[in-house]
């Protein structure tokens, strides 16, 4: 099984696409298969997100994209920027991951956020959709900053450890 552990830059060639909705992008030890049907593992540390476009490869050198896949997802517009913005704090009061768009918010589909949002007086629109979310104040920034540093991603494991709350820190 192909393993992925190394974020990279830039690349002449891709071998294959890793196609992941964001709820697997943001797993930090994942059993997946590329578009080519090829089964492979990856591991990034605790907090990594993988973004669409994002590089990676491992010990055969081969390069995988990940590419975001379409899910679910609500579009959120408003007739101006304050009532969007009153969308935005209600969903953060809520600690909703929200995409921020020019003129809109694109959230995970939910039917009791899209009842609350067009009681603020938003338009809600479902979507098939790749969803980036911002990765918030503590995640580093903007939600499509890039680390374009090279080297693993998390220490590269003879097997899979299972994090549990008691495990000593």
């Amino acid at each position: 099984m192909l393993t992925l552990h190394t974020k990279i830059p830039h690349a002449d060639s891709v071998a294959a696409q890793l196609v992941l909705p964001y709820e697997l992008r943001e797993k930090c030890r994942l059993r997946a298969a590329l578009d080519t049907g090829e089964e492979v593992a990856v591991f990034t540390v605790r907090g990594t997100v993988l973004r669409d476009g994002d590089l990676l490869t491992g010990e055969d050198k081969r390069v995988i994209r990940v590419v975001a896949a379409p899910e679910p997802t609500y579009k959120v517009t408003c007739a101006d920027a304050h009532a969007l913005l009153r969308c935005a704090f209600h969903l953060g009061n809520r600690h909703t991951q929200a995409q921020v768009g020019d003129g809109f918010l694109r959230i995970r589909a939910d039917a009791v956020l899209k009842e609350m949002l067009t009681g603020l007086g938003a338009t809600v629109v479902e979507e098939l959709s790749a969803f980036e979310p911002e990765s918030g104040a503590y995640g580093g920034g903007h939600g499509h900053h890039h680390d374009h540093g090279a080297g693993p991603l998390a220490p590269i494991p003879l097997r899979q450890k299972i994090h549990r709350p008691s495990d000593p820190k």
